[in-house]
């Protein structure tokens, strides 16, 4: 096999926005194409040395969503909504894969947009399988739904818990204080506290500021309003869970019994690794993403 693939870049437009794409070969009938959503705060770099280790057995894809990285930023925070990230996704998988599905792989935020692709089956036709890092906001909303609901108390103490775990997320929605912490503090530490978070050092990303700032769209427009409007949603695409079962913000208590919105086949592996495996230890998540693929498409 041919390992000195080297990575491509290009501009796509979508709707609104110009997108950056980045290749690792080309699509045809002998190699199944991967295309990669990255979380927040992030851009496609994060992607790169997984890439290194999959480009020989597939057509790799990843990209800039909208607002991180080289991509164009939308006009408003508007334009963050769900809606258009999907359309770029689509977008993107048609320009890269134009005559064959492909599978998808979706990292934090980037596997909440992954979720919306294919719950309804939006983008079935379009996707193959879907690997997923995180589990779906509508399955985290009924995840809380179920457990404040509970006639058990260690039940409703657990989903009281969880929202002070994750209020981190409301701190994002407040005005312009989010903005400033990344100008005066985190645009500059943060490789240094995933590195910390995942006891290995992580490269940074050259558009730290720029990723953390515009990310925070996202989570204004995409987040509250679904957690509490969960609705039970459904797909038929073949949906393989990567837990990190030392993920922080993904603790395992939110990651079972997804199989229940899937109708086709479910897999689930388990992998000792924190939130940004996919950056700290490329190789535990290749071998499985690889080895998923490989047997579904034989």
């Amino acid at each position: 096999m041919n390992t000195n693939i080297e990575k491509q870049q290009r501009y796509i437009q979508a709707v609104d926005v110009t997108l950056s794409v980045y290749e690792w070969g080309q699509a045809s009938e002998e190699r199944e194409t991967l295309v990669f959503i990255h979380g927040y705060p992030d851009e496609a770099q994060v992607w790169d040395k997984l890439a290194s280790l999959l480009k020989a057995d597939f057509h790799i894809v990843s990209y800039d969503v909208r607002g991180t990285g080289l991509s164009g930023q939308p006009l408003s925070e508007e334009g963050y909504h769900m809606d258009y990230l999907i359309s770029d996704l689509k977008e993107v998988i048609q320009q890269t894969s134009p005559n064959q599905p492909i599978h998808l792989i979706g990292h934090d935020l980037g596997a909440l947009q992954g979720w919306e692709a294919v719950l309804d089956n939006k983008l079935k036709d379009y996707i193959k399988s879907y690997t997923a890092l995180a589990p779906s906001i509508d399955h985290v909303g009924i995840w809380f739904k179920e457990h404040i609901n509970s006639k058990h108390p260690a039940q409703v103490f657990a989903a009281m818990k969880q929202m002070i775990s994750s209020s981190y997320m409301l701190f994002f929605n407040i005005p312009f204080i989010p903005e400033l912490s990344w100008h005066l503090v985190l645009g500059k530490a943060w490789p240094q506290v995933v590195s910390q978070l995942e006891g290995k050092k992580v490269e940074s990303h050259p558009h730290q500021l720029r990723n953390g700032i515009h990310g925070l769209g996202f989570y204004r427009l995409n987040l509250f309003k679904p957690l509490l409007n969960a609705r039970k949603r459904y797909t038929s695409v073949p949906v393989h869970f990567l837990s990190m079962t030392k993920d922080r913000f993904v603790p395992q208590h939110l990651v079972d019994k997804q199989e229940r919105w899937v109708s086709s086949s479910f897999t689930r592996t388990d992998i000792p690794l924190g939130h940004w495996g996919i950056a700290s230890h490329p190789d535990l998540i290749a071998a499985p993403i690889r080895n998923y693929i490989q047997k579904l498409t034989a």
